[in-house]
């Protein structure tokens, strides 16, 4: 029997791998890229690329203007998003966006009902990360009682699964898996910044670095 699942695609390397690993276990995939005003709006190029890769059936981009409401770094374009490594995974950062995963997961939920696909897909991982509460596995397995009880196919006894291949993943496995995988990681973005080349210095690119260079592997976007 076919199964299908909608996937959180951000352009990101965790989104795109996680894809990858639930291609690979018989899902057809949907595509939906959300963009909410985000500074590092140059993922959502990336996002295209790599919808196309992953040879998805279907893939959408929503415009969702709600970055006025959302009080963070991210959505504030003169904000320094630069952080020490040291502090990383130190309490929540000025990185957070109020509850973005609800939302997204929220978005994806409904068109996956909507679909009637079988599971929601999402690049989410609690080890080597940045401390967001929207990330860990206890939030993520109240979305799936939630799920249960908040549409009708939940309801009905066919509740759709919401699967996150990397929550326990460390950065350097989450690479070396999207090796395995051959995930054109020099088509991922992860740079908080927003400029043409990864800034370096934000968290995200810290935890990119820290990543690669764990698992030994060189990281194409960084070269040159």
């Amino acid at each position: 029997m076919d199964k299908s699942a909608v996937a959180l695609l951000s352009g990101g390397l965790d989104s795109v791998t996680a894809a990858a690993v639930v291609a690979g276990q018989g899902y057809r995939l949907y595509a939906l890229t959300v963009s909410y005003g985000q500074r590092h709006s140059r993922e959502i190029d990336s996002a295209r690329v790599l919808a196309d890769w992953l040879g998805v059936i279907r893939h959408e981009v929503i415009e969702l203007p709600i970055s006025e409401l959302l009080k963070s770094t991210l959505t504030e374009n003169e904000s320094d998003v630069r952080v020490g490594r040291s502090a990383i995974g130190k309490g929540i950062p000025p990185t957070y966006v109020p509850a973005r995963n609800t939302i997204l997961l929220s978005l994806a939920l409904a068109w996956s009902e909507s679909l009637g696909a079988d599971a929601i897909v999402i690049g989410a991982n609690s080890i080597d990360y940045s401390g967001y509460p929207d990330c860990r596995p206890e939030f993520l397995e109240i979305f799936q009682d939630l799920i249960s009880v908040a549409t009708k196919m939940g309801v009905e006894g066919h509740s759709i699964r919401l699967l996150a291949p990397l929550i326990a993943m460390s950065k350097a496995d989450i690479v070396r898996k999207a090796v395995e995988l051959s995930v054109p990681i020099d088509k991922t973005w992860s740079c908080y910044g927003g400029g043409e080349k990864p800034c370096g210095v934000c968290e995200s690119c810290l935890l990119r670095q820290r990543g690669f260079q764990s698992a030994g592997i060189r990281d194409p976007t960084t070269e040159g």
